[in-house]
């Protein structure tokens, strides 16, 4: 098996031969992959070729072929296509939280015909799964786990371990309630091994663990398993019961989409494209943003108009005039970036709110003097007037400094006033940095060279 598998051209002849081989062809070829491996390649093969692979394979492996494909490969529609005896297997085999992303991307009504076939306790576990939002700890959560009474003794919490480690593939940490069910810590398997033949599960056990509530954010809960360094944690509600666990897994997965989506929404793309989608839906997607932002590069161009009469004067200002606007871009999109990044990873205090303005302001003064030396240097001797220069090296250094402060700030704001900062950020930023740089250039110019 590869160390990094990437989709080659090779493999994906090789299946597809394989595949008008014959069957038996087919499993020797398959048996080359890992189940992650065929999902990957899933990408390249068309329906029909999926769900004759699907049909061919045992539930168990065809099982982890589905939960490991690409959420924009609609896994739900390859399973939903399946003959339901084939179907129901594959579910049955799933863990309830892969089982519940898949199913709740269908309609109500195939949601309904799936459920409806399955074992009544695997049915009632997704069906209780499926009212929690999807981005929240109830979503991620997997509902089996290794629970044991605080009052059992060592061997009989070994005992009580393996009975129920039986229908469980993996786990990493043990939960541990009263009588009343109430969660009350958390126990280490290598601590109830290391323990005294007679030590009790209270002597063991961690009561200060780090616990979430179903609602919490996808976001939060992946930022308490990323500090505290878990392999799991526990979803527990308002009457202190445990509902179920959410394992460093899914939160790797939430990581990726998150991160994917804030750089779309920075980029000023909605985060409803899919990123293998046709041009069809990327144009849906992206036009009405651009549209927006046509309107404030209107807002820049009347301050164009406003100062005519000195570009008429003095033609070159109209060269450096992009350069100013475009480094007090690219200036404020560095600080947007960083500070966007902090938001999604820390909740920022008052005190490193303004720490993380100040410190892009100190940014943007030294990088725009540095910036624009350069270029009042080129001025100086290209155009030969150092008053030019002047002009230019002072609107450089001010619109940097402007790119600083509302790359940190307006995020910072966004954020305060309950608005997603990566989606309106860019175009704000942009449109000020615009707008400010070319008031300091014209304006200065025409104070200073008139």
């Amino acid at each position: 098996m590869q160390s990094s598998f990437e989709i080659d051209k090779s493999d994906v002849v090789k299946v597809k031969n394989a595949i008008l081989a014959g069957d038996e062809t087919l499993k020797e070829v398959l048996e080359e992959y890992h189940a992650s491996e065929i999902a990957i390649l899933f990408e390249r093969l068309d329906k029909s070729e999926q769900q004759h692979i699907i049909n061919l394979l045992p539930a168990e492996i065809a099982s982890e072929i589905i939960s490991e494909m690409d959420e924009e490969s609609h896994p739900e529609d390859l399973l939903f296509q399946l003959h339901p005896d084939k179907r129901t297997e594959i579910v049955e085999e799933l863990d309830y939280d892969d089982a519940t992303d898949i199913i709740s991307q269908l309609e109500d009504h195939e949601q309904k015909e799936i459920l409806e076939d399955l074992q009544d306790d695997h049915a009632s576990e997704i069906r209780n799964l499926l009212t929690y939002d999807e981005k929240t700890a109830g979503g991620l959560m997997n509902t089996e786990l290794i629970c044991v009474n605080i009052n059992l003794t060592k061997k009989h919490a070994i005992d009580e371990i393996i009975r129920q480690s039986e229908e469980m593939e993996e786990f990493y940490t043990i939960y541990v309630v009263d009588d009343n069910d109430v969660f009350k810590g958390i126990v280490s398997l290598k601590e109830i091994i290391k323990a005294k033949h007679d030590a009790k599960i209270t002597e063991l056990v961690i009561t200060n663990a780090v616990y979430v509530s179903p609602d919490t954010d996808q976001e939060e809960v992946a930022q308490l398993i990323s500090q505290y360094n878990l392999t799991s944690i526990p979803v527990i509600d308002e009457n202190q019961k445990l509902l179920g666990r959410v394992t460093f897994d899914d939160v790797i997965d939430v990581l990726e989409a998150e991160s994917t989506e804030d750089i779309l929404k920075i980029s000023g793309v909605s985060e409803d494209e899919e990123l293998s989608g046709n041009w069809v839906e990327a144009v849906k997607s992206r036009l009405p943003w651009l549209i927006i932002n046509l309107g404030t590069a209107f807002l820049a161009s009347s301050v164009i108009r406003y100062f005519d009469p000195t570009i008429k004067l003095i033609p070159s200002l109209a060269a450096y005039m992009t350069i100013i606007a475009g480094m007090g871009g690219n200036a404020a999109t560095q600080a947007l970036a960083v500070t966007v990044r902090r938001i999604s990873l820390y909740d920022l205090t008052d005190n490193q709110a303004y720490r993380t303005v100040l410190k892009e302001f100190t940014v943007g003064l030294i990088n725009g003097a540095a910036n624009g030396l350069i270029v009042f240097i080129f001025a100086y001797f290209f155009d030969g007037n150092p008053m030019l220069g002047v002009v230019i090296f002072l609107a450089m250094t001010g619109n940097l400094v402007i790119a600083g402060i509302t790359g940190a700030s307006i995020p910072l704001v966004l954020k305060r006033v309950g608005i997603d900062p990566a989606i309106a950020s860019s175009i704000i930023i942009t449109t000020f940095t615009d707008v400010f740089g070319f008031m300091l250039i014209l304006g200065l110019a025409s104070k200073l060279l008139l």
